[in-house]
């Protein structure tokens, strides 16, 4: 087959680029990154595609969760958060409507159904996750708190905020910067400086981006006042992409998201991971699992991250990540003792169900010996 992504592949895993030759192949609009970290090593850094390159970001979508996720893992291992007390003892204000019992690792497996509000947010509020906090403060939960899961697309990125603010007096985003993306050297960011601007290529989309945002459950209310665009055009805004919502305004590369859960996980460059096992055992044991409640389909969630089962088969039971909506991936699978990171350019029909998880499944196979 005639190479058509550049970079490299350690040997081992000429399956994996064969199988992103073949999709490059079949599609002449397909671009997209893709990084394997081994044991802490990079074993895999390719792209192709006409709209993308080695160096470039873009936006990853939910892919933020995961990033934002790993910095709260922080908290939780520095001893500053109890995964179960109740959000009461950090935020007394979520008291309020029944969502006095709550616990915080019920909180954040997708439990708590403050998924929106009345009437959704307003643009200006995207940015603003204080005051968005202080309006789910409030907020009637859609579902008696912790008698289902439904996943907080809007909303789970500012739950990690506020807490943040409560614990520290600081951001969720400093938090980030300051004792893993700076110090590891991630190219994963929330909030993209001015400096790495020339880097940024849009996501690119199939359909018009200013189509009507359909509500799949008609409960998240979140979308109708958000301008007129779709979700999926956010990250195309700089202002989105400079303040770096945890919920999903996060920017990087395939290698920045495989570099950051190798960092988390197995270390990168012969140092020690930023978080231990103990912690990444807590953070990542699964809380819930079944028909989410939003999306009426299977689902299943740690503290935060996403786990792979049946329909979303990225990983071992071990592993922990999050996708995005335009089908980017980022995981690490203490299992195989990966770090994975896929960033297409163009929003894929179909999600992380797609390209992604066929190439982490090549991944996996190349890793056992296996055709």
């Amino acid at each position: 087959m005639t190479k058509r992504a550049r970079g490299f592949a350690a040997p081992m895993f000429d399956a994996v680029r064969d199988l992103l030759d073949s999709l490059l192949a079949a599609d002449p609009r397909y671009s997209a990154q893709l990084a394997v970290y081994h044991e802490g090593a990079k074993v895999v850094d390719l792209h192709g595609g006409p709209d993308i390159a080695a160096d470039s970001v873009t936006g990853v979508y939910s892919c933020s969760k995961g990033a934002s996720a790993l910095a709260f893992s922080l908290l939780v291992q520095d001893g500053l958060v109890d995964l179960d007390a109740d959000v009461t003892r950090y935020w007394p204000e979520f008291g309020s409507h029944g969502k006095d019992t709550l616990t915080v690792r019920q909180l954040l497996s997708h439990q708590a159904g403050v998924v929106g509000v009345p009437g959704g947010f307003r643009m200006d509020e995207y940015n603003d996750s204080a005051a968005v906090a202080a309006r789910l403060a409030d907020a009637v939960p859609y579902w008696r708190p912790g008698t289902a899961f439904g996943y907080h697309a809007l909303t789970m990125g500012v739950l990690l905020e506020e807490l943040c603010r409560r614990v520290t007096g600081g951001t969720l985003q400093a938090l980030y910067e300051e004792r893993i993306r700076d110090p590891f050297a991630v190219d994963m960011f929330l909030g993209l400086p001015e400096g790495q601007e020339p880097r940024f290529r849009n996501v690119l989309f199939d359909e018009d981006p200013r189509a009507p945002f359909v509500d799949p459950a008609g409960i998240l209310g979140s979308s109708a006042n958000m301008s007129a665009g779709n979700l999926l055009a956010l990250p195309n805004m700089r202002s989105i992409r400079a303040a770096g919502s945890s919920s999903g305004a996060g920017v990087g590369s395939a290698v920045g998201l495989a570099r950051l859960y190798a960092a988390a996980s197995t270390g990168v460059d012969g140092g020690a991971p930023f978080l231990t096992p103990q912690t990444i055992a807590v953070m990542s044991q699964e809380q819930v699992w079944g028909a989410d409640r939003v999306f009426s389909e299977l689902g299943a969630f740690a503290v935060v991250f996403m786990k792979s089962h049946a329909r979303m088969d990225f990983g071992s039971a071990q592993a922990f990540g999050h996708d995005g909506a335009n089908g980017a991936l980022g995981f690490a699978d203490p299992a195989y003792g990966v770090g994975f990171g896929y960033v297409p350019q163009r929003v894929e029909e179909g999600g992380t169900a797609g390209r992604g998880m066929q190439l982490s499944i090549a991944v996996r196979k190349a890793l056992l010996g296996l055709k």
